[in-house]
């Protein structure tokens, strides 16, 4: 047996696909909101985007967002997808620390956000007037990743 033991890098099953930008505007929380396609081959698995700028609605939000489709969940796609996103934040955009939420009862969500080695900053409630708010989304985990 040799020691220390090495894993293989694992290789990225899924790769994302530019769809369309939403220059900043009202509807975008006045940044410029960048959306691709989760794709597993030629499958369509899911949808995220990088939300280039912050402000107060994204304290909330985060730069990033992902759904993956029932389907599919349970295979660490959304993890990968947020690799190649903080990758391209990076290198395209220049970013240097990015912040992520989620709602403390989606459990894969926060699995994700913690797989990512963010550091939990805090747990808060959401204003009222915030549109999470207004669709039930009353409380959110803010994670902090530096890129």
């Amino acid at each position: 047996m040799r020691w220390p033991f090495f894993r293989k890098k694992q290789e990225t099953k899924i790769h994302l696909c530019l769809n369309y930008i939403e220059d900043a505007c009202e509807m975008t929380s006045w940044v410029k909101d960048v959306h691709y396609s989760v794709l597993l081959g030629n499958t369509k698995v899911g949808e995220c985007d990088l939300r280039l700028g912050m402000n107060e609605e994204l304290y909330y939000a985060g730069q990033i967002g992902y759904r993956i489709y029932y389907p599919y969940r349970g295979h660490g796609y959304a993890y990968e997808a947020c690799i190649i996103l903080f990758a391209l934040a990076k290198k395209e955009y220049g970013f240097h620390e990015l912040l992520i939420t989620c709602s403390p009862e989606n459990i894969a969500s926060h699995k994700t956000l913690v797989k990512l080695q963010g550091t939990l900053l805090k747990t808060v409630r959401v204003p009222s007037s915030h549109w999470l708010y207004q669709r039930g989304e009353t409380t959110k985990e803010i994670f902090y990743y530096s890129l």
